[in-house]
């Protein structure tokens, strides 16, 4: 399981890689900042969805760590 598919690895702050919805069949990653924390459950198998500081939507493929 990768680990954006957990909530208790995400913290707004934090730098991450996510999956818009429109970039779903490509797998194009979107580089951002976590302003909130959008899913309710503490895990989901495609990845938490989050909302990052520019406004934009999409879930989390990987977290950027020491950046």
């Amino acid at each position: 399981m990768n680990p954006g598919s957990s909530r208790s690895n995400i913290k707004p702050g934090l730098s991450v890689g996510i999956v818009l919805k429109q970039d779903q069949r490509s797998g194009k990653i979107t580089r951002g900042i976590v302003k909130r924390i959008l899913t309710k459950s503490s895990t989901h198998p495609h990845g938490i969805k989050v909302q990052l500081e520019d406004g934009r939507v999409g879930r989390v493929k990987e977290i950027h760590s020491g950046e």
